[in-house]
């Protein structure tokens, strides 16, 4: 696998978000690597990683192991708390339900998000849980961030999984 082709250089990175989206993308090609959804989670706290996560859902045969799910467990887990109050997740790929939930839940303040997810998106591209206000607490909302890196192993991946459904077939 090239990984120039899905990962931005370092002189291409342009912001603060953009350096944590990039570790975002080393953990979504490790998801690539071992045949699972390419999508990559950070969780970031004073400027340093304290946890990271990727899509594991067929490895773990499991339907909650996102890598936002797993990279909000890792970080409670190396905070000793569930509140994440100062933390910011970076996620690969727009939110699902279940993710967004689980942030709010975890009082995670901010979220940056690289690709939109048309399908299963919960920061509006399929529904929107943001738009109503919540009555204790407020995600702050980055997203497009390095979109095109981003969406570029996801679209690797399945067209990948149609050529060889349609050579099996």
């Amino acid at each position: 696998m090239d990984t120039q082709y899905f990962l931005p250089s370092f002189e291409q990175i342009a912001s603060h978000e953009e350096h944590f989206m990039r570790a975002a993308l080393r953990e979504a090609l490790k998801a690539y690597e071992q045949d699972e959804v390419p999508v990559g989670a950070v969780v970031v706290l004073h400027g340093e990683i304290i946890a990271r996560g990727y899509n594991q859902v067929e490895t773990l045969q499991d339907a909650t192991a996102h890598a936002e799910m797993l990279a909000i467990t890792s970080a409670a887990a190396a905070l000793g708390n569930w509140r994440l109050e100062k933390c910011t997740l970076y996620s690969t790929l727009e939110p699902c339900p279940m993710c967004m939930g689980a942030m709010i839940l975890s009082r995670l303040p901010r979220l940056v998000w690289g690709a939109k997810d048309l399908r299963h998106g919960a920061n509006g591209s399929w529904v929107d849980l943001t738009e109503k206000k919540h009555p204790i607490h407020t995600v702050s909302i980055e997203s497009g961030v390095l979109e095109d890196f981003c969406r570029r192993p996801l679209q690797t991946f399945f067209a990948e999984k149609r050529k060889k459904n349609d050579l099996s077939a």
